[in-house]
C-alpha cells in the first residue's frame, strides 16, 4: 500500500512538473495571465478598490500605479485581519497567518488563505516531479521521508486565525496523502518539547531501515538531528528494543500514550545498531540508512557554510532545495540535485526585480523577468495571492541561468543584513565565503561563527566570533585573522578601499568557548523564536547580539 501510494503521488507530481515546464517557455504570457487574474480576484478588497484593479489592464499600468511596498505599508491592514475583519487584503478567508522568522528585523504576519495554500502545493509538487526525474536519472530509489517539523502553532488572533511558522502552517494544512509519506506517525510532530518531538520521530525512523529522504527546513537543523541521533544512541537502541519511549522526555501523557501504542518491539534491528554503534563509536544517518537517497534541505544563503560539515554524517547524499520560499510565499524550485539554482515559480506569484543601481531609491524602477541578466544580483518583489502587491520581499539573488524562458535565481542574501564599520556594506554571502576558504586553508572545522562589530571604538572593529568544533584548535590565531582580512579585501572590492585607506581598522578574532552558539541558540529559543526557523546569522550590526558568551580568547591582528 505504500509502494502503491508513493507512486500515485510521483505521477501527480511529474504530470504537475511537466505543466510547469510547458510554461517556462511561454514566461511573458504566463506571467500577464497571473498577474490580471490576481486583480481580477481581489479588485473588490480594500486595497484593490484603493488601487482601482478593476481599471488596470496591462501590466505597465499595475506598475505605475501601485508602489514598492515594504511589510509596513501592510502591517494595519493585518492588524485589522487579525481582529476579524474581512476583504481587507483577499477576497477569500484567512485560514492561517504566516509568522515570519524575525531574523533580520521585527516578526510579520502573512495572511493565508485556502488559493494561496493551493498555489505553494502547486510548487511543491513541481518540486517533487523535479526531484522524480533527478533520481530516476541517477537510479537512486527514494521511500519515505524524516521529517521533525513542529506542528506548534505560536497562537491564535483576537478573531480565532490560528498563526505560526510557515511550516507549521504547510503541515497542517497539507493534503491527507502527503502526510502518509512521514516514515513517522503524524502525531510525532506533536510534542512541544523539541527535543522530545526530535526523539519520538528518530524512534520510529529507526524501525524503518529503508528510509528514502532526510529532510530538514534548513541545513543547521539536519546537523541538530543528527547530533540528537548521536548524542541519544544507547537511548533510542533501547528504546527500539522494547517499543517504548524513554521516560525522562517532556513528552505530554496523551500523546505518549497514542505514540506508544504505535510502536512494536524491534529487537533485531535494535541489535544491529548496537552493532554499529560498537564497531564505530556512534550512530549517523549515514550507518544506520545506507538507503537515503536524498537531503532536501534548504539551498543557497548561509547553506554552504553547513554543507562543508554533511560529508561526517551523511556522506556524499546529494542534497535537493525544494522550493526557494519565505513567509510571504514561494519565488522558486529546484530542478536538479546538488543545484543551487531555483527556477522563478511564474505560476505562484508575479516577479519585479530591482537592479543594484536601484537600491537606494525610495521608488525603484524595476525590471521584468524577461529583462534580467546572468550573473547580475537584484532584489526581488512579489505579488500573490497572500495579498501582497508589489512586495519588496527583501531577498537579494542572483540570476544563474535560464530555464527555456525564465530565469534561474539562486538566494544570496538579505538585503537589510549587512555590516558597516563606515560605509563598505559587507553581506553575509561575502563572510562565508571567507570563513569557507579559511576552513580548507587551515583544516579547522567551525562549529559556528558570527561577524560583530567591537562596541567603543569609532570606527569598530570588525570582531570575527568563532567557535571551534570539540577536539579542535587553533594553533596560529595570528595568521587566521589576517588571513579573514586578506580574503575579504580580495572578494569585497568597497572593504578593500576602505581598508587600504584606514577608513575601516583591522578586524579582531575572538574565539568563544565550548558550547557558545549551543547557548545562544537556547537564548533565541527562549525569545519566542520557533526551531523550525532558528537560523544563525552570521553578520549582525546587534553589538549586543553575543553579550554574556565566554571569549577564551581575542587576538589583534
Amino acid at each position: 500500500m505504500s509502494n502503491l501510494l508513493f507512486s500515485l503521488l510521483t505521477q501527480i507530481a511529474l504530470r504537475t512538473k511537466e505543466g510547469f515546464v510547458r510554461q517556462t517557455g511561454h514566461l511573458e504570457a504566463t506571467q500577464t495571465q497571473f498577474l490580471l487574474t490576481l486583480l481580477k480576484t481581489y479588485q473588490n478588497t480594500v486595497l484593490g478598490q484603493h488601487w482601482k484593479f478593476e481599471e488596470i489592464k496591462t501590466v505597465e499600468q499595475f506598475r505605475e500605479r501601485v508602489p514598492v511596498l515594504s511589510y509596513g505599508f501592510y502591517h494595519p491592514y493585518v492588524d485589522q485581519i487579525a481582529q476579524g475583519q474581512a476583504n481587507i487584503l483577499t477576497s477569500e478567508p484567512v485560514v492561517y497567518l504566516n509568522l515570519s522568522s524575525g531574523t533580520t528585523g521585527k516578526h510579520k504576519l502573512i495572511p493565508v488563505t485556502k488559493r494561496s495554500r493551493k498555489n505553494r502545493q502547486i510548487i511543491n509538487q513541481v518540486a517533487q516531479g523535479f526531484l522524480a526525474e533527478a533520481v530516476q536519472k541517477r537510479q537512486i530509489s527514494l521511500g519515505k521521508m524524516l521529517l521533525t517539523s513542529s506542528l506548534q502553532l505560536t497562537g491564535y488572533t483576537e478573531a480565532g486565525i490560528p498563526c505560526g511558522p510557515v511550516s507549521v502552517g504547510d503541515l497542517r494544512l497539507s493534503n491527507f496523502l502527503y502526510k502518509q509519506i512521514f516514515v513517522h506517525p503524524y502525531e510525532a510532530l506533536k510534542p512541544s518539547d523539541d527535543l522530545a518531538r526530535h526523539y519520538v520521530c528518530l524512534l520510529f525512523a529507526l524501525q524503518y531501515p529503508n528510509l528514502g529522504i532526510f529532510g530538514a527546513n534548513f541545513p543547521v537543523l539536519a546537523l541538530r538531528l543528527a547530533d540528537y541521533l548521536e548524542k541519544n544512541a544507547l537511548e533510542l537502541i533501547q528504546d527500539l528494543e522494547k517499543g517504548t519511549i524513554a521516560e525522562w522526555l517532556t513528552l505530554e501523557p496523551e500523546l505518549r500514550g497514542i505514540l506508544t501504542k504505535q510502536l512494536t518491539p524491534q529487537p533485531g534491528r535494535a541489535a544491529h545498531l548496537r552493532e554499529i554503534l560498537h564497531s564505530e563509536g556512534r550512530l549517523t544517518p549515514q550507518l544506520v540508512w545506507p538507503s537515503i537517497g536524498c537531503l532536501v534541505t534548504a539551498r543557497g544563503g548561509t547553506s554552504d557554510f553547513y554543507f562543508q560539515r554533511f560529508s561526517d554524517y551523511f556522506g556524499n547524499t546529494p542534497i535537493f532545495g525544494g522550493i526557494y520560499a519565505a513567509s510571504e510565499g514561494a519565488f522558486g524550485v529546484y530542478h536538479d540535485l546538488d543545484n543551487d539554482g531555483a527556477i522563478l515559480a511564474i505560476n505562484t506569484g508575479f516577479y519585479e526585480f530591482i537592479p543594484s543601481d536601484q537600491w537606494d531609491v525610495e521608488q525603484p524602477k524595476t525590471l521584468l523577468p524577461q529583462d534580467l541578466k546572468v550573473g547580475e544580483q537584484y532584489r526581488i518583489l512579489v505579488s500573490n495571492y497572500n495579498g501582497l502587491y508589489r512586495y519588496d520581499v527583501g531577498d537579494v539573488v542572483e540570476v544563474v541561468g535560464f530555464y527555456h524562458q525564465t530565469p534561474m535565481i539562486t538566494f544570496k542574501y538579505r538585503y537589510k543584513g549587512l555590516l558597516s564599520s563606515t560605509t563598505e556594506k559587507t553581506t553575509e554571502y561575502h563572510v562565508i565565503q571567507v570563513m569557507g576558504q579559511l576552513q580548507q586553508e587551515f583544516s579547522l572545522p567551525l562549529e559556528n561563527f558570527c561577524i560583530t562589530l567591537s562596541e567603543k571604538e569609532i570606527p569598530p572593529h570588525y570582531l570575527v566570533n568563532i567557535e571551534l568544533r570539540s577536539g579542535h584548535f587553533l594553533p596560529n590565531p595570528q595568521q587566521f585573522v589576517t588571513q579573514f582580512d586578506y580574503k575579504l579585501r580580495e572578494i569585497h572590492t568597497s572593504y578593500a578601499v576602505k581598508r587600504n585607506n584606514s577608513q575601516v581598522p583591522p578586524p579582531r578574532l575572538r574565539i568563544l568557548a565550548p558550547g557558545s552558539f549551543a547557548k545562544l541558540r537556547q537564548h533565541l529559543l527562549d525569545k519566542g523564536m520557533p526551531e523550525s526557523q532558528l537560523k544563525f546569522p552570521h553578520i549582525s550590526e546587534d553589538r549586543q547580539f553575543l553579550t554574556g558568551l565566554n571569549v577564551e580568547k581575542e587576538v589583534h591582528p
